[in-house]
């Protein structure tokens, strides 16, 4: 059996409040993931290519991309991290309050992992986004987190 671990999780999120709520789902889980914040489309390429203030940042395990963003938006955020084979294994989750079909479909052609609208009920919101994070750490094998034979319990 595999014991859940924490994951490094990058929000890039310019709403206050929905950093907030994202903040409380997360803090409200059995496992307490690390939640990075950045709050627009530049800070977030310097985050994932570790620049400048992010020159000791983690590799992100997940990221959770908002789509209408100051500076680049989160299309153009998700292009240069999916175009990237360093980054391109990173699970991108686009989470916007869009529900604009043409959003939808140029995100997946973006090669976005998920979509997700964020619901405008505070619960709903809530229990989205704990369903996101027990999901990645306990369903989903992440590329970061792969156990290789030197690596693995017992070896």
């Amino acid at each position: 059996m595999t014991t859940a671990q924490a994951i490094e999780v990058l929000l890039v999120e310019d709403d206050p409040g929905d950093e907030l709520i994202t903040r409380e789902a997360f803090e409200d889980n059995k496992i307490q993931n690390n939640l990075h914040v950045v709050r627009d489309g530049l800070e977030a390429l310097d985050f994932v290519y570790r620049r400048g203030a992010y020159a000791d940042a983690p590799r992100p395990d997940l990221i959770l991309l908002d789509l209408n963003l100051p500076k680049y938006d989160g299309r153009q955020v998700l292009e240069k991290i999916k175009g990237d084979p360093e980054l391109r294994a990173i699970p991108v989750v686009v989470l916007t309050t869009s529900s604009a079909e043409e959003d939808i479909l140029r995100s997946y052609d973006l090669f976005a992992n998920a979509y997700v609208t964020k619901p405008v009920d505070l619960e709903r919101f809530l229990a989205v986004i704990r369903q996101i994070d027990e999901f990645f750490v306990t369903v989903v094998r992440l590329p970061g987190r792969l156990q290789t034979p030197g690596n693995m319990p017992g070896a």
